[in-house]
């Protein structure tokens, strides 16, 4: 259980979270939603640690974790793996080199100067790329992929962590529709089939409602929406995003992707043939 008891943090005179409460129960897939500058971010870098506290507590499964250091704060940081919008990989280094960067916590520091990776671990990290579809770059630069690509790359770089909680920053917000299915997929699946808990912030609202079983909605800071996505009603909608600078409201049309989630009432599907190769199917 990931627990955030009155969890506030400040920069200056400004308060960018405040006094957030919140239990999470692993397992859970949630969805983080809300405007630029509503906290989102902030709050997932504290729960990893990137971002200290201001005030309030975060604990899991009984651990404080917002006053570990050390070798106890680098620990929390294997197991709770973190996923950025810009990938945050080694251009230059090749992809499965990447993967195994996951590791580093786990590794002497001799090791990690002189990039030494243990056969075993070298197995599993193009076992990961497999599953993600994205093994045949094992031996390419990173900066040679596409977003997509890149993004997978950056999810095999948190499960080789084998983490107990997964933290997604915008995984999408760079992607195109299609891409963005495809690495929302594959966080779901993660979800569904190592039972990890996988909290993400997100930009449209047709993908929270789709792939997350629970929704957070902040506005200046706060939790102002947390349920089910059939509870996220137009005025809880109203709630978190509020009204244009003109009075104007908001319309889900514009924070929506073209593609629904994982093929479901979608005019188009994603699929993939038996080469492994990504193909789209018109419903």
């Amino acid at each position: 259980m990931l627990e955030l008891s009155k969890v506030t943090r400040r920069f200056g005179p400004n308060t960018a979270v405040d006094a957030v409460s919140l239990s999470i129960p692993e397992g859970q897939m949630v969805g983080i939603i809300g405007r630029s500058g509503a906290g989102k971010s902030t709050l997932l870098r504290m729960i990893n640690r990137l971002t200290g506290v201001s005030d309030g507590v975060i604990t899991h499964s009984g651990k404080p974790v917002s006053s570990l250091s050390g070798r106890e704060l680098r620990n929390w940081q294997r197991d709770c793996a973190m996923i950025f919008q810009q990938f945050n990989l080694v251009p230059r280094l090749d992809v499965v080199s990447n993967v195994l960067h996951g590791t580093l916590n786990m590794r002497s520091t001799f090791a990690t100067m002189f990039n030494l990776f243990p056969r075993e671990d070298i197995l599993r990290a193009i076992s990961i790329l497999e599953r993600l579809g994205v093994a045949e770059n094992a031996t390419k630069r990173a900066e040679a992929l596409s977003g997509g690509q890149q993004q997978r790359v950056a999810i095999a770089r948190a499960l080789m962590q084998s983490p107990k909680l997964v933290l997604a920053d915008e995984p999408i917000a760079s992607l195109d529709p299609l891409n963005a299915q495809i690495v929302m997929d594959a966080l779901k699946d993660i979800n569904e089939r190592e039972g990890i808990t996988v909290v993400t912030n997100l930009h449209t609202l047709d993908t929270a409602r789709n792939y997350c079983e629970r929704i957070i909605g902040m506005a200046q800071g706060r939790v102002v929406f947390d349920g089910k996505p059939d509870e996220l009603t137009t005025d809880a909608v109203r709630e978190i995003y509020g009204a244009g600078a003109d009075g104007a409201e908001i319309s889900e049309a514009m924070t929506s992707t073209s593609l629904n989630a994982r093929g479901r009432a979608a005019d188009v599907k994603v699929k993939t043939n038996a080469a492994g190769e990504v193909v789209l199917e018109t419903a």
